[in-house]
Formats: structure tokens, C-alpha cells, sequence
């Protein structure tokens, strides 16, 4: 049973689809729940610090549960991004219209990159385009190349744009983050390129390949819904990217690995990041909060 409460995630759905068919305040309940009431609660309950022991880790890396939730989100996110594009417009007053934008914002940050972050570390070649196309929905498929084989290496280091500095600046480190990533995970596809004796520009360049497809779906958007969908999916994506950075700023601020004499560094260790055992938090983003876990041992599920 304890299983089950994962399926918390579907709470998120449902208050947005709440706020897409309601009117008024009601348009920002996910934002009310999602950033003020389970805050609130996670101040009133214990954190949970536990981990599987041997017998239920064994026990849960073969229950297809865990994967088929997952798999769930695919059309979810999907689904309520297309139903965000086609009825944005129908929104009575500007209140309400900033409220679902919100939203659907927050969605492409914890269903869209979240989950697609997860599935883009299996591998299994079908979980990985189940994440790239829930990336997609925040236009940040350039994530798997730079996450999976730059952060990973680099982390807790000053190579890696995704460790915030002590005392950096949140609004700083956004922008710093999420370009120096962009940049990086072209560089690391360049490589990989030179290195399996291909073009820089092959059709097996995955960035070239993102890239492409992104502009694909901006395009469609833009033909078929019209030109202030496509703003407002690009408003909803960077809503989504925003959380991630968040996160990321979070999850490593001012942790930095000793460099040694001749000039590498430490192994990543659990100290590396910062951790969080709220049981909320830990539910609805698929455990993303024990942090220094998923950098000890990146392919774990």
C-alpha cells in the first residue's frame, strides 16, 4: 500500500483542470496548493528521512507501478497543453487568464521536465523519447544531453552552470543556468560527433534534431492556433523552465567537490547536493527532493 501514495500526482491535474473550467480566484488553485497549503503542511508533519531497505528495493525495481504512473503523464501533459492552447482565449478577464497560464506553467515544470528528467536517464530507448516528448511541451530537450553528460560529471563544480554560487543571485543564476546549459549540451553533442566520426551537423546530433523539432511544433502552433498560442506557449514553457532553475539553485547552492593537484576533482558524493525529506515534496515529484541520492547513483529509477 505504501506505494500508493504516489499517485498524489494526479492532484495536480485535477486543480488545474479545476482552474481551466473555473472562474475568478478558483483559476490559481494549483498555485494555492501546490506553493501554499502543502508548505504549509510539510511545516506541520514530520520528514521522512527513510530509505527502501534491501527486500522492498527489490521488491519495487520489478512492480511495473512506479513505471506505468510515470507513463501516465505522457498524454496528461499532452493533453492539457493542447486544451490550454485551444481555450486560453476563452478566459473572462485577465485575473483568470493569468491564473490558468500559471497553472499550466507549473505543470510543465513538474510533469513536463520533472518527469521527462526521470525517463531521460533510463535506458531504454522508448523511456527516453517518452521524456524527450514530455520536454518538448517546455521546449527543453536540450536538458538530456547537457543533464545526463554535463551535469552529472560536472557538478559542485564551477564548469557546471547548473551549481549556483554561494551568494549568487537567484535572477543571476537563471539566466546563467539556463543559458550556459543551452550552450553546453551543444558542445557536448559536438563532441560526441567528432568522437563517433560524424558531421558536427548529422542527422545523429541530437541538439540538431531538438532543435528541428521544436521549431516544428512553434511553427504549427502558429498556423494552426495562431500566433498568441504560440506566445503563450512559449509564456507556459519558460514557466516551466523557472522551476527547474529554482530547483536547480536549490538543490546545489554553494556546494562545490575539492579540486585536486592535478587539476580534477573529487568524486560526486552524497554531500554534493542538498536534500530534502518532506514527504509531500518527496511524493509528488518522484522522490526528485532526495537529491543526493539521485547524484550518487544516477541510474537509479
Amino acid at each position: 500500500m505504501r506505494k500508493l501514495k504516489y499517485l498524489t500526482i494526479y492532484l495536480l491535474p485535477l486543480t488545474v483542470a479545476i482552474s481551466f473550467t473555473g472562474e475568478g480566484l478558483l483559476t490559481f488553485l494549483p498555485l494555492v496548493v501546490f506553493f501554499i497549503l502543502i508548505p504549509l503542511a510539510e511545516l506541520l508533519l514530520k520528514p521522512d528521512a527513510r530509505n527502501l531497505d534491501e527486500k522492498e528495493r527489490k521488491l519495487a525495481a520489478n512492480d511495473p507501478f512506479y513505471d506505468w504512473l510515470l507513463y501516465s503523464m505522457i498524454p496528461i501533459q499532452i493533453g492539457f497543453l493542447c486544451w490550454f492552447l485551444l481555450s486560453f482565449q476563452n478566459a473572462g478577464t485577465t485575473l483568470e487568464l493569468v491564473g490558468r497560464t500559471i497553472s499550466m506553467g507549473i505543470m510543465c515544470g513538474v510533469i513536463g521536465i520533472n518527469i521527462g528528467h526521470e525517463l531521460g536517464h533510463r535506458t531504454n530507448r522508448f523511456e527516453q523519447f517518452l521524456g524527450e516528448l514530455l520536454l518538448l511541451t517546455s521546449l527543453e530537450n536540450h536538458f538530456l544531453p547537457y543533464h545526463n553528460r554535463g551535469h552529472h560529471n560536472n557538478v559542485a563544480t564551477h564548469g557546471d552552470p547548473a551549481t549556483a554560487r554561494k551568494s549568487e543571485w537567484l535572477y543571476i543564476f537563471w539566466f546563467r543556468s539556463h543559458v550556459g546549459s543551452y550552450f553546453q549540451a551543444w558542445q557536448i553533442e559536438f563532441e560526441r560527433m567528432h568522437i563517433i566520426g560524424k558531421s558536427k551537423f548529422s542527422v545523429q546530433n541530437k541538439m540538431l534534431v531538438y532543435t528541428l523539432v521544436q521549431l516544428i511544433v512553434c511553427v504549427l502552433i502558429f498556423l494552426t492556433i495562431g500566433q498568441l498560442a504560440l506566445l503563450f506557449f512559449v509564456i507556459v514553457a519558460a514557466g516551466g523552465i523557472l522551476l527547474l532553475e529554482t530547483v536547480n539553485y536549490i538543490e546545489h547552492y554553494g556546494l562545490l567537490r575539492e579540486k585536486r593537484e592535478n587539476g580534477t576533482y573529487d568524486r560526486v558524493r552524497r554531500i554534493h547536493s542538498w536534500n530534502s525529506n518532506h514527504v509531500f515534496g518527496r511524493v509528488v515529484l518522484f522522490e526528485l527532493s532526495r537529491h543526493s541520492d539521485h547524484h550518487y547513483k544516477p541510474d537509479r529509477p
